[in-house]
């Protein structure tokens, strides 16, 4: 296993900048997601790593070896691309060892080398089987393998389930997850998909426009983000600009334009957030923050929406000309309708502050 540092990193397409001094430790072992849109510079960093591009700036090391302009072929590294990028006139098994053969080792290590791995993608039944013999999921398994089979330092998926339906897609990261964890790898995964990166992650880098907006775990990021963009792209959250009116100890009182009133704590301010009395700031409160008892923080406003969806009831709901989405766990009790009055309990635990 190998660990992957990048060192003040940037990367120029002519007068476009694609990533912009990207500073990362990456540890041995790890499962490590880039998430962002599109055109946010994560492949582009991926490719860096996987050495398809060099650096415009800065370097790349695996461990203390700088690669920075190292060919592909000589990283070690495995790689799984978006379209596979499988041979369709082989079998599975000519596609797997296609690496093997290229370095150029004895056909029995090849052949065992290839049944293990085939065997650890769920694959054991279809070594004789042409690509196109073969599902969409299984394709992307026996990519998996190839990319596994040459034992490299360092697995680089560039959005390998975006082409699968949403269950075989669920399916597959379980898969993927599971054989990473089985293997210890060093794995580096691209993604847009905020539900593969939170599932499979043990830390993720969320970027925008080239630049790195946090680095944290799934949890981190989700529950603690450092700014609009990060808490808007990950899950859903209301995002209300309110005004900072009094601090009591530890709790900050808030309120907005519309006399709306919140109260909250200061050790949930965001990472280098310094707000004091009489400053604006963004608050973030998730849709599952909210409780249906009564208790600090209680809210009573007009329902607008309603969506059930077995697990949860969805509500829209106007607090004083302030729009709140807010999802109550499914308990079996009536569900409201459509105008109907509801009041809500938001935990100040809940709250979370971000800057301007």
């Amino acid at each position: 296993m190998k660990g992957v540092r990048i060192d003040s990193v940037s990367k120029k397409f002519g007068d476009v900048l694609g990533v912009s001094d990207l500073n990362l430790d990456i540890r041995p072992g790890e499962f490590f997601t880039f998430l962002g849109p599109s055109g946010c510079g994560k492949t582009t960093t991926l490719r860096m790593i996987a050495g398809f591009y060099y650096p415009s700036n800065g370097k790349i090391y695996f461990d203390q070896r700088d690669v920075t302009t190292l060919q592909p072929n000589k990283r070690n590294i495995g790689m799984v691309f978006q379209n596979y990028a499988l041979f369709p006139h082989m079998t599975v098994d000519e596609n797997i060892a296609f690496g093997l053969e290229v370095r150029k080792l004895p056909k029995a290590q090849i052949q065992e080398k290839v049944d293990r791995i085939r065997s650890l993608v769920h694959l054991g039944q279809y070594g004789k089987r042409k690509i196109n013999e073969l599902s969409g999921g299984q394709q992307q398994r026996v990519a998996l393998a190839r990319a596994l089979v040459i034992e490299p330092d360092i697995l680089l998926l560039d959005e390998p389930l975006s082409n699968l339906d949403a269950k075989l897609r669920e399916e597959t990261r379980f898969e993927i997850k599971r054989i990473q964890s089985e293997l210890g790898v060093t794995t580096i995964y691209v993604t847009h998909d905020q539900t593969e990166a939170m599932t499979m992650s043990d830390r993720i880098m969320v970027m925008e426009n080239g630049i790195v907006k946090q680095i944290g775990t799934p949890q981190e990021i989700y529950h603690k983000p450092n700014n609009r963009f990060v808490a808007t792209f990950i899950g859903e959250t209301n995002l209300l600009q309110m005004r900072i009116t009094s601090i009591d100890g530890d709790t900050v009182t808030i309120q907005n334009d519309n006399g709306f009133v919140l109260h909250g704590y200061k050790q949930n301010y965001a990472k280098d957030l310094h707000a004091s009395i009489g400053d604006n700031v963004y608050v973030s409160i998730r849709p599952e923050s909210f409780r249906s008892e009564l208790g600090d923080n209680s809210v009573r406003g007009t329902i607008q929406f309603v969506e059930f969806t077995g697990l949860s009831v969805n509500y829209v709901v106007n607090v004083q000309g302030t729009m709140l989405k807010a999802m109550i766990i499914n308990a079996g009790s009536t569900i409201k309708q459509v105008g109907d009055e509801i009041e809500l309990h938001i935990p100040p635990s809940n709250l979370y502050f971000l800057g301007e």
